[in-house]
């Protein structure tokens, strides 16, 4: 495929990012032995990371504006476009030395996604989309996945952290997935799980207490690869409200229609 002049920019501002996290990764690794441990460390690389993407992108966008899990948000010139960047997703995994964590930017024109990139470097692989152009892994064509049937289907979600308040609504909404499902996936980097979904490895996902860093690009890959994203209550309110459930379009609606039911309860 024949990349657009606004892809180019973001692979390769996500590459460079992803060159120092390689770095890094690596440092972390011995760390885990030390007493002290790695935390310190990766947050330095996170910060890093942000850095350089920030850097790459300001320069080839000068007026486009940020929304950042550090630098927080930073206005722009043109009041349109503004850049979504989570430089580690997967900050725990990273921190642990479990290779499984992402580099992702997706950029928001008046309110909508229209671009995203999500690159995975443990594995060398690159999500890509840009609305009505269609999604992609390293230049293979995405869909998301044809099951139509629950009992068939594997679902990904994230667990609360310790700060969030819900964990009891998660566990009614855990149970009730369980129940209708294959299986339950967490694997800790939202992004990748949005990801997974436009690729068909993940039939649905859900999770709620998500930044609009961890979910812009994946929102834009997902429904590119012909897949279907909302809040809670099917509503396209995900960067504000922090809640989303994606999949094809015969899971996403089991998905909703669980949600409904566990908060009935």
């Amino acid at each position: 495929m024949i990349r657009s002049p606004l892809m180019t920019v973001m692979v390769d501002s996500v590459m460079k990012a992803a060159k120092s996290l390689r770095r890094d990764f690596g440092e972390v690794e011995n760390l885990q032995v030390s007493r002290k441990g790695p935390g310190d460390f990766v947050s330095l690389a996170d910060k890093r990371a942000e850095e350089i993407m920030h850097d790459s992108l300001l320069k080839a966008r000068p007026d486009f504006g940020f929304v950042m899990e550090e630098g927080g948000v930073v206005a722009g010139k043109d009041p349109e476009h503004r850049w979504h960047i989570d430089p580690l997703d997967g900050t725990t995994n990273f921190l642990h030395g479990i290779p499984h964590f992402c580099v992702s930017v997706g950029l928001e024109k008046n309110g909508v996604i229209i671009a995203g990139v999500i690159y995975d470097p443990g594995k060398d692989e690159m999500f890509i989309a840009e609305r009505g152009k269609g999604a992609f892994l390293n230049n293979r064509r995405l869909r998301v996945s044809g099951r139509i049937d629950s009992y068939d289907a594997v679902f990904a979600t994230g667990i609360p952290t310790i700060s969030k308040p819900r964990h009891p609504i998660f566990l009614k909404q855990l149970a009730a997935v369980m129940a209708k499902t294959a299986g339950v996936r967490r694997m800790g980097a939202a992004a990748l799980d949005l990801a997974y979904v436009a690729a068909g490895r993940c039939d649905a996902y859900w999770e709620e207490g998500l930044n609009s860093w961890d979910i812009a690009a994946g929102i834009c890959i997902v429904r590119e690869a012909g897949g279907f994203v909302s809040d809670f209550q099917g509503r396209d309110t995900m960067l504000e409200s922090g809640s989303l459930v994606c999949g094809n379009e015969a899971m996403h609606k089991v998905m909703i229609e669980l949600l409904k039911e566990t908060e009935a309860v």
